[in-house]
């Protein structure tokens, strides 16, 4: 091989490092950006970062929601409904950040799809002036969960391609988490069209606080290359043996993966 054609494979490869490094900050963007609309509930701009493909899909609470009309059926429908009166946009008075944090994205060979992990710290709650007027009355709390989300890229484009939320625990902010009673916020349990904003198809072993379950990592070990073992990402109680615990979670996958 000659110089010049050495130096050709070397800018291709470098060009395909760059793609992958570039398209891995914009799913990382992508998702910053998903939170920042959330946060004000402008619930039309959020499902729009969603991709129209049948295997779409956002899973929340122990239900699952189907397509981009079951994502608009979840934000638009349920959260807008619940929240702000089915507007879109804030109402005054009423908090509801969700900062998105440490984000671990993973970028596949072709740079069409991609994988990535993050975490939100969710404080929510309404002010004193608007206790009366709002139908939540005077609440704060707080809120942890962990995002298992994929990606995709249309037309040079990426989106949301399936997004799973695992809220891992529940507070209020005068008692904190110690006292937090179990099926805090109730699972989904009535599915479309019983429920006209209800979820598709229900997910099986939702978790909620106490319940401490691993939430399944897409990555594997970047030392040794494994996945951690199923009988780790139980949570049994203390002194028990992992086979009295709930089944381990697991990541839903795509029908285009299978």
């Amino acid at each position: 091989m000659s110089e010049i054609e050495e130096l050709k494979k070397v800018v291709e490869e470098l060009k395909k490092q760059v793609t992958r490094v570039t398209d891995q900050e914009e799913v990382r963007k992508l998702q910053y950006k998903y939170g920042y609309y959330l946060d004000k509930c402008l619930y039309k701009e959020v499902s729009e970062l969603f991709a129209d493909h049948p295997d779409t899909c956002v899973e929340f609470l122990g239900g699952r929601y189907n397509g981009i009309d079951g994502v608009k059926r979840l934000y638009i429908g349920r959260f807008a409904r619940t929240f702000v009166n089915g507007r879109n946009g804030p109402v005054h008075g009423f908090l509801l950040d969700h900062p998105q944090i440490q984000g671990i994205v993973d970028v596949n060979q072709d740079c069409t799809r991609a994988k990535g992990r993050f975490r939100s710290m969710m404080s929510a709650g309404t002010h004193e002036s608007v206790k009366d007027t709002h139908p939540r009355g005077l609440v704060q709390w707080w809120e942890g969960g962990i995002y298992e989300n994929e990606y995709i890229k249309q037309d040079g484009v990426w989106k949301i391609f399936r997004l799973k939320y695992f809220p891992f625990w529940h507070a209020t902010f005068e008692k904190g988490w110690s006292y937090t009673k179990p099926n805090y916020i109730p699972f989904l349990s009535t599915t479309y069209p019983s429920d006209p904003n209800g979820p598709n198809e229900l997910c099986e072993n939702p978790m909620l606080w106490p319940d401490c379950r691993v939430v399944p990592f897409h990555y594997t070990h970047p030392v040794t290359g494994a996945q951690v073992a199923d009988d780790d990402l139980k949570a049994p109680h203390y002194g028990k043996d992992p086979s009295t615990s709930t089944p381990a979670l697991v990541l839903s996958k795509p029908k285009i993966d299978e």
